[in-house]
């Protein structure tokens, strides 16, 4: 008989932190919540609040004195002093909007930071009941989660591009013209609309195959998915080629333009529409 697979302690450990993250979203959403804006005309909820506080309080117990980054603190201007060379990134709900609305594509996204590099994370659908995780250098991991919390786990990994063409997922409430350019010089066989870090998630366990954004985004927004992606085997390239970097506090922690692919292929073809795009 075949040994069940199980991701290695430390990335268990991370799931648990979200999947008790993501039942407090799913209490909220049970109860009812208001929906407040923020400085940047962004909708939070008390249920971004509350998972957040759990995040916060798990990490700082598993790994005390590394710096976290969080989307709501760092939205009350609550910034840690020195980052350092490890540190966590935080949206305890990708997908505001989409959780607002009563979809299910929103997630909970914790990632570890090291040398500015997304190395490893979790992304957690709590109403979709899926479960992301990855370490770069060890692997990448989803899973099914029960209603008492478990998790059955399976290895997943990116794939080539089909004869077909390629499989593209976009932002469900993020488009714009640029990124229709972009998409359309990809000629893809099928376009997949995903809110949140999902999108990275859909070609990490190779069931897409290319994901551009141009719009904004901020770090905590996509580290998490990308060390999921980058740990089975794909990637994220800024608009130039280069690898995304974070801990860039003097930008506000935003992202510029960028690319993520399943595979070299998808790399090079993404590189080539985002500079045909200017």
């Amino acid at each position: 008989m075949s040994q069940p697979i199980i991701p290695p302690s430390d990335l268990l450990r991370l799931a648990e932190t979200a999947i008790a993250a993501g039942a407090a979203i799913l209490e909220v959403a049970r109860d009812g919540f208001a929906v407040a804006t923020k400085g940047d005309a962004s909708p939070v909820t008390i249920a971004d609040e509350r998972a957040e506080a759990i995040i916060l309080a798990r990490l700082a117990a598993d790994h005390p004195g590394v710096a976290v980054v969080a989307e709501e603190a760092a939205a009350a201007g609550r910034l840690p002093v020195d980052l350092g060379r490890r540190f966590f990134l935080v949206d305890p709900l990708d997908g505001t909007r989409e959780f607002v609305a009563g979809r299910g594509d929103y997630t909970v996204n914790v990632a570890l930071i090291e040398d500015g590099r997304a190395v490893a994370g979790v992304v957690l659908a709590p109403a979709l009941g899926e479960i992301f995780v990855g370490r770069v250098g060890v692997g990448a991991f989803a899973g099914r989660v029960g209603e008492d919390g478990a998790v059955a786990w399976r290895a997943i990994a990116t794939r080539e591009i089909p004869p077909a063409g390629p499989v593209v997922t976009a932002s469900r409430s993020h488009g714009d013209a640029a990124t229709e350019a972009v998409i359309g010089r990809l000629a893809p066989a099928e376009r997949v609309p995903a809110g949140s870090s999902l999108k990275f998630c859909r070609i990490a366990e190779g069931v897409a195959d290319l994901y551009p954004r141009l719009g904004r985004t901020m770090e905590w927004d996509t580290a998490a998915g990308e060390a999921v992606l980058a740990a089975a085997g794909g990637g994220v390239v800024a608009a130039d080629g280069r690898a995304m970097v974070y801990g860039r506090a003097a930008t506000g922690f935003a992202n510029g333009a960028f690319f993520a692919f399943g595979s070299a292929a998808g790399r090079a073809r993404g590189v080539a529409a985002l500079a045909d795009a200017g």
